[in-house]
């Protein structure tokens, strides 16, 4: 079990998964790394001993069990005690971490799919521009302090400096190029704290959903609010939505790529779509009343 203590609810999460899992006839062996570099190499170091890892922990977290999940194929369970938690609504894991815990000695298990940028996985989405620029100036004591609230606080200062940029999207069915606020990536459905990358989008349909902000205001923005927070923004003139299992982002100076919250990389950007790469326990889904 890998323990982040420093988010928001950690201390909480230790408490109240540790025992329920316990209960459930679980024998955990917990870890509290002190930087996220350190958890994947822990999860390969324990591999052969354990038939599952679970992170008390937020997104960030998360994103760095990826690459140790994809090599050692061991289950994820996921106790949500980040700031957004998107994996988790993406996934229908409750909120609740009691609850959460309860769904991992359930034992339903999905197999999902991963985003890779230029080698750095992630799980919900990865973005180019103003959630680059928001992960920039979100630090760790305002998630703390303000939790969801954080988001639209920093948001705030950042669409008060926002720009437009010039990039090239590519993809196996050519290229276009554009005058854009924000190109994100999406490989769940949640990101920032319960946006949707768009309404339909799931984790294991084999495909990314990309959508590109072409506004020449970002007074816009604002009035597409409501949009964002159920994924139908594609719908807007302004917006450019496309799908596919691989892109291309290239820009004329290099620009910070977010993935997961965190800033991982640089443009050029390259995505690649890990068909069914990890396993993770969810809630099972009851069949239809016919």
């Amino acid at each position: 079990m890998v323990i982040n203590r420093g988010s928001r609810s950690g201390g909480e999460a230790v408490g109240i998964a540790c025992s329920r899992l316990s209960e459930a006839g679980f024998d955990l062996v917990v870890s509290s790394p002190g930087s996220p570099n350190e958890i994947s190499p822990w999860i390969e170091a324990h591999a052969d001993g354990v038939s599952g890892v679970v992170v008390a922990g937020g997104d960030g977290t998360l994103n760095a069990t990826a690459p140790a999940l994809v090599s050692t194929k061991l289950p994820l369970g996921i106790i949500p005690a980040g700031t957004a938690n998107d994996l988790a609504r993406t996934l229908g894991v409750p909120l609740d971490m009691a609850a959460a815990a309860d769904v991992i000695a359930a034992g339903h298990r999905q197999m999902i799919d991963l985003g890779e940028v230029n080698g750095h996985k992630f799980f919900n989405v990865a973005s180019i521009g103003l959630s680059a620029d928001l992960a920039r100036q979100l630090n760790r004591e305002t998630k703390r302090r303000f939790g969801r609230l954080s988001y639209a606080l920093t948001a705030a200062k950042v669409l008060g400096k926002a720009r437009p940029f010039h990039a090239v999207i590519a993809s196996p069915d050519g290229e276009d190029r554009v005058k854009t606020l924000q190109i994100a990536v999406g490989n769940g459905r949640y990101y920032g704290g319960g946006m949707a990358v768009e309404q339909t989008a799931t984790i294991d349909d084999g495909q990314f959903d990309l959508y590109s902000l072409e506004f020449a205001r970002v007074w816009k923005l604002l009035a597409m609010a409501y949009a964002f927070r159920n994924g139908r923004h594609g719908l807007w003139r302004e917006v450019r939505a496309a799908r596919g299992t691989s892109f291309e982002i290239r820009t004329r100076k290099p620009r910070p790529v977010n993935a997961d919250g965190e800033l991982v990389t640089f443009t050029p950007a390259r995505f690649e779509l890990l068909r069914k790469a990890v396993s993770v326990f969810v809630p099972k889904q009851e069949p239809p009343i016919r």
